[in-house]
């Protein structure tokens, strides 16, 4: 495929604000997609050159992609700055640049394009700067205005075109098995590997029965299996039975992936390969050394794919830290020093992979036997094996003993429960510190927009945002909410800044919305939310139908921010806002 024709398609995504158009248009797009060019194709459409959880960056800031746009059309950088000042999108700049330029395109091949990304990414050592910028510039020469327009984008990772994972495989589903409603046959495998790119390559070349063979495998992270809701632990024993009960650590999920590395001869070496990845699948491995230490050393395995929390706590008084102190743990810089101040301990949660045989399908009480055997004695990780109980005295007691040692609550399993990748159900739920019938559980909310404000919020810009929650069965987010309270002047400050990082011109295709905010948002920020009730209303969209009403909710307030550790697609669900509506009335 010409990178033209696929620039074109992009063009398409960007302008649609209706989701079953954005499936038509991919249909398109890969109806002529050659079989090599499948999976450069899906990665290109979520503004990367590698799965999400490999950690290949461009690298490249606004000032050094400035730098390859000044030298490709003839200007000054400071101006190509001074005008991205002004329209807020350096993309739209490169179009209006290569336009006065009179830039015709080279029709160089989606694979080109792909590879020469691919190595800004892999420069490094001496002279890597200049390497980026030339590569970069003799792209842009080759380029027309579209196609410089969405080049730019990618190594600054501001696509915006707005496309979920499910929207995606809703297209390959229609494409190659004749209905998008198949999507299901393919999520399974999906939620295995992690890898559009993989899906969608393994597809077009052998087919569904192809796609459902592809296995767990260490190095690709496992979608994080999810919890749902119950208010006390009366509904927990009557709706479970007996139950394996966990404590609920408020700090990162990460997914803890080792391989010892075999010697020629088959002898054993004492090379381990350590991996973790966050909630989301991003690989977080440089930023929690000490987890990475304690996997080597405390994990008794060739090969193991681990779940686990990392959790903030105080040496000295051994006391667990409040998220927004653990939070702090992801960064990118001065790591060494961080982890000094805050250390991590690991509470390993479940095993899904030991010695190279998936355990995702084998019952939570099998699992928690070999965890056991798994995780050796040390300062860093920690089984959590849980206690079963069948009783509502000991449940609450243990709900009580969480609490009391500052943790969010329990999360209590059925016994035969599988390990169901990227699900949620009642195989696991949630049992927190404020659920006793009434609403004071929180709920995590997505930005969709904000309201510029009034009084003295007018220079702040934003006065209150437009938040909703995640449609998992129709991908998309619905509005429940506009919070104009719970957060400080600098917040608001900030809440400006970062959303005019993603803003976009017109109501994204993925969001549905009676309201309209002074901003539209790409659904990226992800809040915690408390409020006091949820009611029906009219002008809200979540779990709204032809004949209901949408649900809201009642004097909201922002508690935190946890787009750290949570995509939009995590945050709560319609289903989850229905069961905590009926549920705020059973006491």
């Amino acid at each position: 495929m010409i990178f033209k024709t696929l620039t074109d398609y992009f063009e398409k995504l960007e302008a649609t604000s209706s989701r079953l158009s954005l499936i038509d248009i991919l249909c398109g797009l890969f109806s002529e997609v050659k079989t090599d060019e499948v999976a450069r194709v899906s990665y290109l459409i979520q503004g990367r050159v590698a799965p999400f959880y490999e950690p290949v960056e461009l690298g490249m800031s606004e000032k050094l992609v400035a730098q390859a746009m000044a030298r490709a059309y003839g200007v000054g950088r400071e101006e190509v700055l001074k005008e991205y000042g002004r329209v807020g999108d350096l993309g739209v700049v490169a179009s209006r640049l290569s336009v006065k330029r009179k830039a015709k395109s080279a029709k160089l091949n989606v694979t080109e394009v792909f590879g020469e990304l691919k190595k800004i990414a892999a420069f490094s050592g001496a002279g890597t700067v200049e390497q980026k910028v030339s590569t970069l510039e003799n792209l842009l020469k080759k380029s027309d205005a579209i196609e410089a327009k969405h080049l730019v984008r990618i190594p600054l990772g501001v696509s915006r075109l707005g496309i979920g994972d499910p929207t995606i495989l809703d297209a390959f589903a229609k494409l190659k098995l004749g209905d998008r409603s198949k999507r299901t046959l393919l999520e399974g495998a999906y939620n295995r590997v992690s890898d559009l790119g993989l899906i969608g390559e393994t597809l077009w070349k052998g087919g569904l029965k192809a796609v459902e063979k592809l296995e767990v495998t260490v190095g690709r992270p496992i979608r994080s299996e999810l919890a749902e809701r119950l208010p006390t632990t009366e509904k927990v024993i009557e709706k479970l039975g007996r139950v394996n009960a966990q404590r609920k650590l408020d700090g990162f999920r990460v997914q803890i992936h080792l391989e010892r590395r075999l010697e020629v001869g088959g002898r054993r070496s004492d090379k381990v390969e350590v991996r973790l990845f966050s909630r989301n699948l991003e690989e977080t491995t440089l930023m929690f050394p000490e987890v990475v230490e304690g996997a080597k050393h405390q994990i008794d395995a060739k090969s193991a794919i681990l779940d686990a929390e990392a959790i903030g706590f105080n040496p000295i008084s051994d006391e667990f830290l409040p998220f927004q102190e653990t939070t702090q743990r992801r960064r990118k810089y001065g790591i060494e020093e961080i982890a000094k101040k805050i250390p991590l301990k690991a509470f390993v949660f479940d095993i899904l992979y030991k010695n190279g045989k998936s355990l995702i399908d084998e019952p939570l009480t099998k699992r928690m036997e070999i965890l056991k055997e798994t995780i050796k004695e040390g300062e860093v990780l920690f089984p959590e094996i849980g206690e079963v109980v069948d009783r509502v005295d000991r449940l609450q007691q243990l709900l009580d003993d969480a609490i009391s040692k500052g943790l969010e609550g329990l999360v209590v399993k059925r016994l035969d429960s599988k390990y169901e990748a990227g699900a949620r159900n009642f195989n696991w739920v949630k049992l927190k510190r404020h659920s006793s019938g009434e609403l004071k559980d929180t709920i995590d909310c997505v930005i969709l927009g904000y309201i510029y404000g009034r009084g003295k919020r007018v220079s702040f810009g934003a006065g209150a945002l437009l938040v909703g929650v995640y449609d998992d069965k129709k991908d998309e987010f619905v509005t429940v909410s506009k919070i104009g309270t719970g957060l400080t002047d600098d917040e608001f400050r900030e809440i400006r800044k970062r959303a005019d990082k993603i803003k976009v011109d017109h109501k994204p295709a993925r969001v549905n919305s009676i309201l309209t905010p002074s901003v539209w948002v790409k659904p990226e920020i992800v809040i915690e939310v408390l409020a006091d009730e949820i009611t029906r209303s009219p002008v809200h969209t979540a779990g709204k139908t032809d004949v209901e009403p949408g649900f809201a909710l009642r004097f909201p307030r922002l508690i935190k921010f946890r787009e750290a550790d949570k995509k939009a697609e995590d945050a709560t669900t319609v289903k989850e806002l229905v069961g905590m509506y009926k549920q705020q009335f059973k006491k």
